[in-house]
This record gives structure tokens, C-alpha cells and sequence, in this order.
């Protein structure tokens, strides 16, 4: 990661936040230079989830702007300590996004249809107890089904995945990131195998039906 200049001292803070409030471009400028290095510190933060750290210091830039737009300077409060708010709430914005965002990706995929002819996708397995399941899915049938493709049709580093990515047999949902990290893999190749596994166990829904 870049390195970024040193904050500004008090009394250069409060001459440029003067200045940005009266109009000057010029100072916004500098006040947003001379703070982004807080905004890579509060990044770090969010560095072990799936986003790379050039976005969250990108995302954490924009709260920071928000924070200089809007600062009062008549509070007796620096800067970074009002900025570091907006910088941390633009950061959490992504994060319940990017949560949704992967959970609608993934987990909304369709993997097979009823015998009605209704899709079912891997959320509707995931997010409902054994009973319910069994009611949804005629007594078993495409529950069986589909654990039976996890045991055979997916390799081992597949399943070992699927099982951690989406907290199957009452595990906790963790992020490709920390898969990564706990096999020794890099991120975007635990993407590539759990988008290839995902695939797999929808062909064989669907062959299945």
C-alpha cells in the first residue's frame, strides 16, 4: 500500500477548514490529502474480509469527504476524530452490501425445481431446518439428492469448501478470504472453486429432475 503525507497540525487543520468553507477548492483538496491516511488506517480494519484494501481505502475516502463537506468548524473537536466516524460508517455500508450482494450471487442461484415445477435454489437447503425442507422438497427427495452430489460429484477441496462458505451441518458461514487463509489458497482461487462446485451441484439438480 502507498504511503500517504503526514496529517495537519491543529493550527494548519483549522486555517484550511477556514478556507474549504469559504470556498476554496484548493483547501478541500489538501484536507482530504493530508487525511487519507486515516482513512487507510480505519481500512485495515476491514482488510480480512473480501474486499481489497485499494476499494475500502477508496469507499473510506468518500466518508471522509463527507466528513470534511460537513464539519463544524465552531466544535471544539479535530477533524479526525469526527471524520473517523463517517470514514468507519461508509466502510460498514459496504460491508452489509457486499453481504447481501455474495448471499444474492450464491445463494440465489437456482440448483433445481419441484415436482410442481417451483425453482429451488442452495438458500432454500440453507436457511431451513430439516423439517422444513422435507416438506418443501417432497419427503427428502432433493435434500438427499443434493448431499448425495456433495460426496459425489464435487472433489474434495470443493466440498471442504462449500461446507465452510455457507455453514453447512450447522457450521458458521465464513468468507473466501479466511477459506483462503485456512487452506492456504489465495482468495480469487477459492472463488474460482466455489463458483466451479456451484455449478456442479446444479447440473446435477437438474439431471436429477
Amino acid at each position: 500500500m502507498k504511503s500517504f503525507p503526514k496529517p495537519l497540525s491543529s493550527k494548519e487543520e483549522k486555517e484550511y477548514l477556514k478556507q474549504c468553507q469559504e470556498g476554496s477548492q484548493e483547501a478541500r483538496g489538501i484536507l482530504i490529502e493530508r487525511n487519507m491516511r486515516l482513512v487507510a488506517h480505519i481500512a485495515k480494519k476491514y482488510s480480512n474480509t473480501d474486499n481489497d484494501m485499494e476499494d475500502l481505502i477508496s469507499i473510506g475516502s468518500i466518508g471522509l469527504i463527507k466528513a470534511i463537506d460537513s464539519f463544524d468548524i465552531e466544535k471544539e473537536i479535530r477533524l479526525a476524530t469526527y471524520a473517523s466516524r463517517c470514514i468507519d460508517n461508509e466502510l460498514l455500508m459496504l460491508m452489509r452490501s457486499s453481504k447481501k450482494q455474495s448471499r444474492e450471487v450464491y445463494l440465489y442461484d437456482p440448483i433445481g425445481t419441484d415436482k410442481e415445477g417451483s425453482t429451488i435454489d442452495l438458500l432454500d437447503i440453507l436457511e431451513s431446518d430439516e423439517e422444513d425442507v422435507v416438506e418443501q422438497l417432497d419427503l427428502t427427495e432433493k435434500v438427499k439428492r443434493l448431499y448425495e452430489l456433495l460426496d459425489s460429484q464435487l472433489t474434495k477441496r470443493e466440498r471442504e469448501i462449500i461446507y465452510l462458505r455457507y455453514g453447512l451441518n450447522k457450521g458458521e458461514e465464513i468468507t473466501q478470504k479466511e477459506i483462503g487463509e485456512r487452506l492456504g489458497i489465495s482468495r480469487s482461487y477459492v472463488s474460482r472453486i466455489e463458483k466451479k462446485a456451484l455449478l456442479k451441484l446444479r447440473e446435477g439438480m437438474d439431471c436429477s429432475t
